[in-house]
């Protein structure tokens, strides 16, 4: 009885992080949906672990992206749209928001693809019906949200969970990679590699997550140093915890493949090939594993994309429509393409190409915006922390312009 004292300020502080914990898991779904699946596995069937690098990379960015996403809703009570529709014109605003709007449709399409794909496979619902159920159940999902932070934080974290759990069965059925340390040198093997690698970036640094993270800290808003110190290093720790899962189970995608596919046989190209490989290969629990791990991808992705676009739009216009028109509305093209017979995995691939063209949109005015003492006080960003944000965006665009010439001239 005599610790009891001592461990009274330990018990609060546990307590005090745990109510901050939770943004980043709801976040870290976006960074295993259905378009990681695609691209992943594609780079590591074609490529082996050649692209692994890649993932590594783009994670430690998420991780950074995400952080001043956060550290920016903690410190000004605002979430990214808010501060960019007070601080810059209204020309820019309605670019912003225009391209934001793109990025949520394009991420639709590939989670309405992905869980479509996922419920044909396990029970050989057709694309397009499929689709439907996936738009209901994510709105059943979204239902929860706004009155009911924590259950759907818990929901969220529960489909995550199914994530990982399917490709650790995967890899513990694969066995120890072999040669996968060289894929941890940065480089490419054509430009169908750089097309990969481009899309692998867009499909782990989400950009209508950039927006988001900073409306589901804002609420932690204080003036208090102390506290506000607190709020962060919770916040770090939370990244750290469901980006580092997301980063691993993003890796594992590619070592299965690079493990089960590359160099053997015939190519697998769609994610319909990858479940038969795997269940050929592996047995039919790794290819059950690998269908349910993709379901359940697609349902809890495509709920927080809606969400996220909800924030878009209230913040850059201070307008809001009802979910459930803009769960209509987004899911369109994703209905669209079904419909049309357009190959899942192509578009799914294509779908987070234009995603990673999304990111500097949303990057640059997170750092331009970090680094202004008038938003930020006292918490203002570092020199360092502001050009290692700049560098992101450079590199980012850099690849997408190159990606966008050899495609025009090719």
């Amino acid at each position: 009885m005599v610790d009891t004292p001592s461990r009274t300020p330990v018990v609060a502080r546990l307590r005090s992080a745990a109510v901050v914990m939770g943004p980043a898991f709801v976040i870290a779904v976006a960074y295993v949906d259905p378009g990681n699946f695609a691209t992943n596995m594609a780079g590591g069937a074609a490529h082996g672990h050649l692209l692994l690098w890649v993932v590594v990379g783009a994670s430690a960015l998420a991780m950074f992206v995400q952080y001043q996403s956060a550290k920016l809703g903690v410190v000004t009570g605002r979430n990214l749209p808010e501060l960019c529709r007070e601080h810059y014109s209204r020309p820019v605003t309605g670019l912003l928001w225009a391209q934001a709007e793109l990025v949520a449709m394009a991420t639709d399409l590939a989670e309405f693809v992905g869980a479509a794909v996922a419920l044909n496979l396990l029970f050989g619902v057709p694309l397009l019906p499929a689709a439907l159920i996936t738009a209901v159940v994510s709105a059943g999902i979204l239902a929860l949200a706004p009155l009911r932070r924590r259950r759907f934080e818990s929901v969220i974290v529960g489909l995550l969970a199914v994530v990982l759990g399917g490709f650790l069965y995967q890899a513990l059925r694969l066995g120890p990679p072999t040669g996968a340390a060289a894929g941890l040198v940065p480089g490419f093997a054509g430009v169908d590699s750089v097309l990969l690698a481009t899309g692998m970036l867009g499909a782990t640094v989400m950009p209508h997550v950039i927006y988001l993270h900073s409306a589901l800290t804002q609420r932690h808003h204080t003036t208090d140093p102390a506290a506000r110190r607190r709020v962060l290093r919770a916040s770090r720790a939370d990244i750290v915890v469901a980006l580092g899962v997301a980063g691993a189970v993003n890796a594992s995608m590619l070592i299965v493949a690079a493990g089960a596919f590359h160099g053997s046989g015939p190519a697998r190209e769609s994610l319909e090939d990858m479940h038969a490989g795997l269940g050929a290969l592996l047995g039919p629990g790794a290819a059950l594993a690998f269908a349910l791990a993709l379901l359940a991808s697609g349902l809890a992705a495509s709920s927080v994309g809606t969400y996220s676009g909800q924030v878009v739009m209230e913040g850059f216009l201070r307008r809001r429509i009802p979910m459930v028109l803009r769960r209509l509305l987004t899911m369109l093209p994703a209905l669209a393409v079904l419909a049309l017979g357009v190959d899942p995995t192509q578009a799914l691939v294509l779908s987070q190409v234009v995603l990673s063209f999304g990111i500097p949109f949303a990057l640059v005015p997170l750092v331009l915006l970090g680094r202004r003492a008038d938003v930020m006080g006292s918490a203002v960003n570092r020199r360092g922390t502001t050009l290692f944000g700049v560098a992101g965006a450079v590199v980012i665009s850099a690849l997408n312009l190159f990606l966008l010439v050899r495609t025009l001239t090719g």
